[in-house]
């Protein structure tokens, strides 16, 4: 399974790049608008530097909500750099610029999927990724990696080569559930995606080890 950072965080990014956990890497406006992206100069710019750093696959997401709105910015972002995936949200409008997208070669991750049915139509739009949300279910009380599994299911049924990207990641249990689940990537927050390296009896283990080779 690839391990993709979900952030706009440039040193966050560094960071996770220094110890080659990064497959490559996701964002949002939300999260671009964390580290002061407030027009598109800026954001493009922003988006220009995480693919020289990590020179791996960058999800940027449209801010048009019209499908051919979506598609003629989806055309300026292909043109921020080779990296660039395009973000394009799981609507019909959306669903209509990833077919067009895809005819012309460019990468789509359809994003804000909830239920396996939406993956499947993106799947079949053309998309080169599907992004199912798993916390967000979480958080109305639906167990949200059921989704995951569902469209693993299906993509497998039909030998769909749509990569799916693990979503709104939450925590280390989120990306084991996805891992046991088949999932081609999880997109995991730097904080979690740290807390995947730690456990405790490994900090007391080492300390052990010190502790023995210096009384020696």
């Amino acid at each position: 399974m690839k391990f993709f950072i979900d952030t706009a965080n440039l040193a966050e990014i560094e960071a996770a790049h220094k110890l080659r956990l990064v497959d490559g890497v996701t964002t949002n406006p939300t999260l671009c608008s964390q580290v002061g992206c407030t027009d598109l100069t800026a954001l493009y710019d922003h988006i220009r530097r995480i693919c020289e750093l990590v020179q791996a696959p960058v999800s940027a997401e449209v801010l048009s909500t019209a499908s051919a709105d979506m598609i003629a910015e989806a055309h300026r972002l292909a043109k921020i750099h080779e990296q660039v995936v395009v973000k394009i949200p799981m609507t019909p409008d959306g669903l209509q610029a990833t077919r067009v997208l895809a005819r012309e070669g460019i990468k789509v991750n359809q994003t804000l999927i909830f239920q396996p049915l939406q993956a499947l139509l993106a799947a079949k739009a053309g998309a080169a990724y599907v992004s199912p949300f798993i916390g967000r279910l979480d958080d109305i009380s639906q167990t949200g990696m059921e989704l995951v599994e569902q469209i693993m299911t299906i993509f497998n049924n039909y030998g769909i080569e749509t990569e799916v990207i693990v979503a709104s990641v939450r925590h280390p249990l989120h990306v084991l559930q996805a891992a046991l689940a088949g999932a081609d990537i999880a997109t995991i927050p730097y904080k979690a995606l740290m807390q995947l390296i730690n456990h405790p009896l490994t900090d007391i283990g080492l300390e052990k080890f010190l502790k023995d080779w210096q009384r020696s």
